[in-house]
């Protein structure tokens, strides 16, 4: 609930990895390109900002349901809206061609290895800067911001220009892993 507009979210790299890759392992997918894991401790990138304090309102770990459910139980328990651009998100092409041959939506794929920070504004550019100095945040992108608009809610400012509301998942795209 410590959410404020004008907050930036931070995500610590690129998603869809480890679901596509635990998926393509069980169901015997080969793609032309391996697509592995991005399993990996996130304590380096938890260590690098902690001199942030409490300016640091959030912080998540996209698993189960991709970077969508984490965002939309964000907004919807501190009642705020957040928008985010597709065209920041870090996705692999290989993983963005495995999901839409598979009919698959990465915004909602597993990750295991990733991290979702909402900062204050006035220290978002560190705190990027500060995982990119890591090997596991190189790829970290400021992806969105918290807004006052449709409050409890997450919307998709899509690469043509279009908004869109991403409700949370319904069904299971991937199965629980452990």
């Amino acid at each position: 609930k410590r959410c404020a507009p004008g907050d930036k979210i931070i995500l610590s790299g690129r998603i869809a990895d480890h679901g596509i890759a635990i998926m393509s392992a069980r169901e015997g997918l080969e793609f032309e390109t391996a697509i592995v894991s991005d399993t990996a401790p996130l304590n380096e990138l938890l260590e690098c900002i902690e001199k942030f304090g409490d300016k640091i309102h959030v912080m998540r770990d996209p698993t189960r349901g991709g970077i969508t459910s984490s965002l939309n139980e964000i907004a919807e328990i501190a009642k705020i809206g957040i928008l985010i651009e597709e065209s920041k998100i870090p996705i692999l092409e290989e993983v963005k061609g495995a999901c839409e041959i598979l009919g698959l939506d990465p915004l909602y794929i597993a990750n295991e290895g990733k991290m979702i920070a909402v900062v204050s504004n006035e220290i978002a550019e560190d705190v990027l800067s500060e995982w990119r100095k890591k090997e596991v945040g190189k790829e970290a992108e400021i992806i969105g911001e918290v807004t006052t608009e449709n409050p409890g809610t997450l919307v998709l400012k899509t690469t043509i220009g279009s908004k869109r509301i991403v409700d949370m998942i319904s069904g299971e795209q991937l199965p629980r892993i452990c």
